[in-house]
């Protein structure tokens, strides 16, 4: 793997444009928060960042493959990151309105869709088609993901409190630029999908996702899923703002821990996706996942905080690298393109009223109730998903054995 150059070029890109996005994760809901006193206004601006993905997450399937992964990204990247600027130049000036924000973090998430599945679509490319090799790539660039998700917020709270949210966004602004220098000049990919009779047609994709027995029912309990877990989000900047009186860096060390445990969980996904059953794996982890959540409160002090949310993202390298392996081999590599936006969109369709429900509920309902709802709601959506996951395996099984 170390010897491969395109491969060691896409982690470096992911590395570094990935850290500046969860320093923006941190500093824009932050900035949002403490501007307006708002939760709800929170909520909403983290759902126009998110909408474009359920809009135009589909569609972005037919311009993948016509345009290939390579290029897709660079085209995200090279948006992105003047986009971005556009807000601290607003509120430099003072001319930026809630709905210009609104406005710009929806055009920002445009380019998030194609951005995120073209970068998934693009292992094959670098790694080669085998199942195992590709769940193993997806499981190193996970644990980059998380170390960016350990110094990504760590960072933030760092420049919030030394400058300004601002500050941070022009950061972000400058790794997209990073990013796409380093993936335009190292990486060689960008095949582009050949048109074949299965593939035409702006919904193959989906057509595909919702005839398979698998994938379809899989995409369909994480959209639940997806909805619920958006408050996990909103309401650890409300610890931090309520209790911690919007010091800045209480909340870039709590979602450092997410970081922390994440960073565990891949690198030990990247030796069980080797080892043990994919579908296995990912249906014990999701079920795991939601419950040391029960165990946080809001007098819970800001360590043991952090410990609770590392247990929880300890889980889910363990579930997304096998889904995501499974789901890339699964599919015939002309319908990729199509199947992985499909995925992503109909997983991910939910966020954004999972983000406006929840900064509605922490207007009118305390944390302490807010933090025991939730991850029970967690915890029936992984059962509904392990459940689905299971009974695929047993199906498999069962058609190797006629077959054998």
């Amino acid at each position: 793997m170390l010897r491969n150059r395109s491969l060691l070029g896409l982690i470096t890109a992911e590395l570094v444009s990935l850290t500046g996005s969860s320093m923006t994760f941190v500093a824009l809901p932050f900035f949002v928060l403490v501007t307006t006193g708002s939760t709800a206004k929170m909520g909403w601006v983290l759902a126009a960042e998110m909408l474009p993905i359920a809009i135009f997450g589909i569609p972005a399937g037919t311009v993948i493959a016509k345009l290939g992964a390579k290029k897709t990204m660079l085209i995200s990247d090279a948006a992105r990151g003047p986009l971005l600027l556009v807000i601290p130049i607003l509120h430099h000036y003072g001319d930026l309105s809630f709905a210009a924000l609104l406005g710009t973090t929806f055009a920002i998430g445009i380019f998030a869709a194609p951005y995120f599945a073209s970068s998934k679509l693009i292992v094959p490319e670098v790694a080669g088609e085998d199942e195992q090799a590709v769940a193993s790539v997806n499981a190193v660039l996970s644990g980059v993901q998380q170390v960016t998700q350990l110094a990504g917020p760590v960072l933030a709270g760092v420049l919030i409190g030394l400058t300004s949210p601002a500050t941070v966004l022009v950061v972000d602004g400058c790794t997209y630029v990073f990013s796409f220098l380093v993936i335009a000049t190292v990486v060689r990919a960008g095949r582009r999908v050949e048109s074949a009779a299965q593939q035409k047609g702006v919904l193959a994709g989906l057509r595909f996702l919702l005839g398979d027995s698998l994938l379809g029912p899989m995409a369909i309990a994480a959209c639940g899923i997806n909805f619920a877990a958006q408050g996990i989000v909103l309401g650890v900047q409300a610890i931090d703002y309520f209790r911690y009186h919007a010091s800045g860096h209480v909340v870039g060390l709590l979602f450092a821990g997410f970081g922390i445990g994440a960073l565990l969980g891949a690198l030990v996904a990247q030796q069980l996706t080797q080892k043990v059953s994919l579908l296995k794996l990912a249906a014990v982890a999701i079920v795991l996942m939601p419950l040391p959540l029960f165990l946080l409160v809001p007098r819970t002090p800001w360590p043991v905080a952090m410990i609770i949310l590392g247990g929880f993202a300890f889980f889910t390298p363990l579930v997304n690298a096998p889904v995501i392996g499974l789901l890339t081999v699964r599919t015939p590599a002309e319908l990729r393109p199509k199947v992985m936006t499909a995925v992503m969109t109909v997983a991910t369709m939910a966020g954004p009223f999972g983000f406006i429900a929840a900064g509605y509920v922490l207007q009118h309902v305390a944390l302490g109730p807010f933090f025991v709802g939730l991850p029970a709601l967690l915890a029936l959506g992984g059962l509904a998903f392990a459940a689905v996951v299971l009974r695929a395996s047993e199906v498999d099984q069962l058609e190797v054995g006629l077959a054998s």
